[in-house]
């Protein structure tokens, strides 16, 4: 049995893939790499996949991380190039390696989210964005697991935060909590449309970047 983390960018037309449509997508891959995946035990097995941090629908990432374990003992070299022949347009493994590190010690992500303004950014937009974002509280509305709307502060999850104009976009390059609570870079948009709404964009852009540890180093 060997245990490998697979890195891969998901970016284009492949963010509208599902996290459980990347699922089926990875089973096809390594089934026609002929890789054989380790399976769960009982009456319906299935194999062994786990990606750390699912990607919301929508958005790019660098940095995407998929554990999996094979049948046969193997390091994972060679595979990234081999499972690239069949990956579909948008999904490109980057490495593949055994782990040394569990994924509780992923503790923040690198990110950049991209406010789009079609007529050219408003006037001081930058300035109130990182005013806002960077205040003592940021509280907006967020759905729970049962399902129910509640007030959070999203303050205390954003550990860093550039912002630049650029023309007809600002971008927000950030380091967020990842995990424990985490925060889904996508809110740093709702902020902006609850509580600045002159300044809502009329698209928005978010791409994970790193993923860095608890004391901000590389996580791999």
């Amino acid at each position: 049995m060997g245990k490998l983390r697979l890195i891969f960018t998901k970016e284009g037309r492949a963010v509208y893939i599902s996290h459980l449509d990347l699922l089926r997508t990875f089973q096809r891959v390594f089934l026609r790499q002929g890789l054989v995946l380790r399976h769960s035990q009982g009456f319906h097995p299935h194999p062994i996949l786990s990606f750390a941090l699912p990607l919301s629908v929508g958005q790019a990432s660098d940095c995407e991380i998929l554990d999996f374990e094979t049948d046969g003992e193997t390091d994972g070299s060679g595979l990234t190039e081999a499972l690239n022949r069949f990956m579909p347009e948008g999904v490109r493994a980057s490495d593949c390696y055994i782990p040394v590190r569990p994924i509780r010690e992923l503790a923040a992500l690198r990110c950049r989210v991209e406010l789009f303004y079609d007529g050219g950014v408003p006037e001081g937009a930058a300035e109130a964005v990182r005013s806002l974002l960077t205040g003592e509280s940021v509280v907006i509305q967020k759905r729970t697991k049962r399902k129910a709307m509640a007030d959070i502060d999203i303050r205390p999850m954003l550990h860093s935060l550039e912002v630049t104009e650029e023309p007809g976009s600002l971008c927000l390059d950030a380091v967020v909590s990842a995990q424990n609570p985490g925060l889904n870079p996508a809110l740093l948009v709702t902020a902006a449309e609850v509580h600045l709404p002159r300044l809502a964009p009329d698209f928005a852009q978010v791409r994970r970047m790193e993923l860095l540890d608890a004391e901000g180093g590389v996580f791999r």
